[in-house]
């Protein structure tokens, strides 16, 4: 739904709408996901069951709406430093993000489940619009200054051509691991050497001649 959409809702389903998901995001900063019910939205919102649902197909909805409330912007990229400083500094900022704003792992987290909460089957076959704006969200959020760091001459030319969901993988994949298996934080060293391990590679690769896009790679063994 746009702004314009939204401007020629009923007022009172605008506020309907914003209380329901003040309820869930509050809810959801304070308690986790086990807390945000929908018996406990309707009661925070002072709002029926029956007006939740003329907004949101499904619980499951609302706590994305609610999760997307709380993911933050997306970072900056250091304009005119050198290709490793620009990298190391998206991975400390990322680093930073996961150790102090948890509830973007999170709802990386609960996406990888399957979420549902108290969802029936017709609501979980049904277009899911928050759900699929919340992985846009976090998608961007991930990506998008890494996409424009990828795009720029200075990397093509140094790094070749490279399938760019796996350097993703590659550079914040050591985060989200350490944070999952509860490992101790990683430092600033060892952030400097996924950076190098990454350069490293993709060098050898465009050195070696091998910087093939992925279509033509040969597949990875089982």
């Amino acid at each position: 739904m746009d702004e314009g959409d939204r401007r020629r809702l009923d007022p009172r389903k605008v506020r309907s709408r914003a209380r329901l998901l003040d309820a869930a995001t509050t809810l959801l900063a304070r308690g986790g996901i086990d807390a945000v019910t929908i018996d406990a939205v309707t009661e925070a919102a002072h709002v029926a069951r029956a007006t939740l649902y003329r907004h949101f197909d499904s619980g499951t909805e609302l706590l994305a709406a609610a999760f997307a409330r709380l993911v933050p912007p997306a970072s900056s990229v250091p304009e005119g430093a050198p290709l490793r400083d620009q990298l190391i500094a998206l991975v400390e900022e990322q680093d930073r993000v996961i150790d102090e704003a948890p509830t973007q792992l999170t709802a990386l987290c609960w996406l990888g489940m399957g979420p549902g909460i108290g969802d029936s089957g017709a609501a979980r076959g049904a277009d899911r619009t928050e759900l699929h704006s919340l992985r846009q969200r976090i998608v961007t959020r991930y990506r998008e200054p890494f996409d424009r760091v990828f795009a720029s001459a200075e990397c093509r030319e140094e790094l070749g051509e490279f399938d760019r969901d796996v350097a993703l993988a590659q550079l914040i994949g050591p985060l989200v691991f350490a944070r999952l298996a509860t490992l101790p934080p990683l430092d600033a060293r060892a952030r400097e050497r996924i950076v190098d391990d990454f350069l490293a590679a993709r060098r050898r690769t465009v050195a070696g001649g091998l910087g093939v896009a992925e279509e033509d790679a040969p597949p990875l063994p089982h």
